[in-house]
């Protein structure tokens, strides 16, 4: 069953979902204010409408009280029998609302940045890089996503000390966004000759791309804009033109880069679309640091730095630290085939935030 401030708070969204409707159906809203009721209207749908057939079903179970004591024996047994009937009923609904809310609470954008970086290990950690970006890639290309490179700084002996991709396609931030964090690789270089292991690292990070409507404002005064010739791989029309675009925000000092366009015009918008996710990630990573003081747990960059995974080469395991789940799959995981890991993440996800709902008002 769900507690009184849980109620209280779907209570609220089905009044406002009743208003939204209401002004919806007003002639004399203007266009641009139906555009915007329309918006919040289908966010609070599916919550909504769920909890208002939960409440329904409720409001029939206490209807049955009076016949439950009717003095005629057939009339009570039929009233046990449809409240047997309504309380399975409930309890789907229930459930189906509860899914709701966490799908609601965790729906993002269907296209993200994935960033990674080489740490601790040097060469070692630019080919671990080279390896993760293969993995991610894999994973995107059977899931069905599309995904194409914004930007890459080659390592001396392979693999990437920073690379950067755009991946787009149904539910990918939601499948992503946990993969942010610190990854760390233990193996035997191919110049170790006593064949001892080697431990390197690298940190990724998941942005969401963010809609045109949650984009946050700047100042075209605080960009200063550059173009280049696109370096590596590409063709001759990247290499031979000034299409590579490296914008600089002055007042963050955050520099983001895009060279794998063809044009500079389609390299700027993608630069710009990978700063604003900057930018908005580090106002969250900011407000997250700030809440953490009065709970003692850092949620924003700090958790970056903290290992979440182990590759293990020489035993074929992999350990996400998180959950506590090892796998001797790691030849599988490095081809792609993330499916194990990522879905035992969000059920963990799922079960911890199904656990303190009660206690959690909505959307917090």
């Amino acid at each position: 069953m769900m507690n009184e401030r849980l109620l209280q708070q779907l209570e609220q969204i089905a009044e406002r979902f009743a208003e939204l409707q209401a002004r919806m159906a007003d002639p004399h809203v203007e266009p641009g204010q139906l555009e915007a009721l329309g918006r919040e209207y289908a966010a609070l749908r599916p919550v909504a409408e769920h909890y208002l057939a939960y409440r329904a079903i409720q409001e029939n179970i206490l209807s049955l009280a009076p016949c439950l004591e009717d003095q005629d024996a057939e009339l009570r047994h039929l009233a046990k029998e449809e409240l047997e009937e309504l309380q399975q009923q409930l309890a789907t609904v229930e459930q189906a609302l509860q899914q709701t809310l966490l799908t609601t609470r965790h729906e993002g954008p269907h296209s993200c940045f994935l960033e990674i970086r080489a740490g601790a290990g040097g060469h070692e950690a630019a080919l671990f890089a080279g390896d993760l970006l293969r993995m991610y890639l894999r994973y995107a290309e059977q899931s069905g996503w599309d995904s194409s490179l914004v930007s890459a700084s080659p390592g001396e002996h392979g693999g990437y000390k920073e690379v950067i991709c755009r991946i787009a396609g149904p539910g990918v931030y939601e499948q992503l966004a946990l993969e942010s964090g610190v990854h760390r690789v233990q193996r035997v270089p191919e110049t170790e000759s006593q064949g001892r292991i080697h431990t390197s690292t690298c940190t990724v990070a998941v942005l969401p791309e963010l809609g045109e409507h949650e984009t946050i404002a700047i100042n075209p005064a605080d960009l200063r804009i550059d173009t280049y010739r696109a370096s590596g791989a590409g063709g001759q029309h990247v290499n031979k033109t000034d299409s590579a675009v490296r914008i600089t925000h002055l007042p963050s000092g955050m520099v983001v880069e895009s060279q794998q366009e063809r044009s500079q015009h389609r390299n700027k918008a993608r630069a710009l679309s990978l700063l604003h996710a900057r930018l908005m990630q580090q106002a969250q990573d900011e407000r997250r640091r700030s809440e953490a003081i009065h709970r003692k747990e850092q949620v924003g960059s700090a958790d970056r730095s903290e290992r979440i995974r182990t590759y293990n080469i020489p035993q074929g395991r992999v350990t996400d630290h998180r959950i506590g789940l090892t796998l001797y799959q790691l030849p599988q995981i490095m081809e792609g085939h993330l499916e194990p890991l990522i879905t035992a993440l969000l059920q963990a996800r799922e079960t911890n935030e199904l656990a303190e709902q009660h206690a959690m008002p909505y959307g917090a």
